[in-house]
This record gives structure tokens, sequence and C-alpha cells, in this order.
């Protein structure tokens, strides 16, 4: 019988400047700055760059157990898509890039990717199978 739990997770956001904004993890304190305007991630951006991260967290993960990368590189790509005004994502990508020494332990690492891709996209990794499944999202305004 499988066990079902849940954790919360929560961070703030809060505006800096002008279009400028810090979210902070209430765990760990964290922080990443983002926003509009130059040398700033886009909310779009850092939704690419969470489907990429959580994947590459499990593919390092697991590799590095047998070896450590030569190249480990993740990129994450989509359309923005605008449909009467209401703008979504749509036909991401995430393309991996990675390369570990000419070894046994380099050609075992290098041997198990595609399976911990797959097994990152079907199991694994949180943020995309949210996207994929879909989660409802409310919003209050706090007085």
């Amino acid at each position: 019988m499988s066990e079902n739990t849940r954790a919360l997770r929560e961070v703030t956001v809060e505006r800096t400047e002008s279009r400028q904004y810090r979210a902070t993890s209430l765990a760990s304190g964290a922080s990443i700055e983002f926003g509009q305007g130059e040398g700033l991630l886009s909310p779009v951006e850092l939704l690419l760059a969470a489907i990429a991260g959580c994947s590459s967290i499990d593919v390092d993960v697991a590799t590095t157990r047998k070896s450590e990368p030569e190249k480990f590189e993740v990129s994450a790509s989509g359309y923005k898509l605008t449909e009467d005004g209401a703008s979504r994502m749509e036909d991401i990508h995430l393309g991996f890039d990675l390369k570990f020494p000419d070894t046994e332990e380099g050609r075992k690492a290098a041997g198990m990717v595609e399976r911990i891709v797959k097994l990152s996209h079907d199991k694994y990794c949180t943020v995309s199978r949210t996207v994929e499944l879909g989660a409802k999202v409310t919003s209050e305004v706090k007085n």
C-alpha cells in the first residue's frame, strides 16, 4: 500500500524596487532576485529554471554516485502563447548536455542518464509533474 504525504513549501515575494522582487524561502532563508529589467530573470524564466533545476538535481544525485561529470548543462525552453489576452507556456523542452570521463565509472554514469531523466519526468520532479498535471492556484488580498 502506498503512503501519501503532504508537506507545506512556502516562499514570500517582496518588492525591492520598481519591477524588481526578491523571493525568499521561509524554510531556508535562501533568496533569489527576479523581475523585469536587465540582469534579472523573468517569472517565466524562473519557471523554466525550476523545471530544469528539478530534473538536474535528480540526474546529478544519481549519476554522481558513479562519477563526477566533466560537463553538466541543462537547457529549458518553451513558447509563451497568448490567446484571447491570456498567456501561458506550451511545448516546454529540456535538453540535457552531459559528459562523463572515459572511465568505467564515467561510462556507468553516462549509461544511467536516459533512465534517470525519464524517472525524473515521470515520478520525481515535483515541478514538471505539477505543471503537467495542473494545480489549483488561489489568491487572496490581505488588509
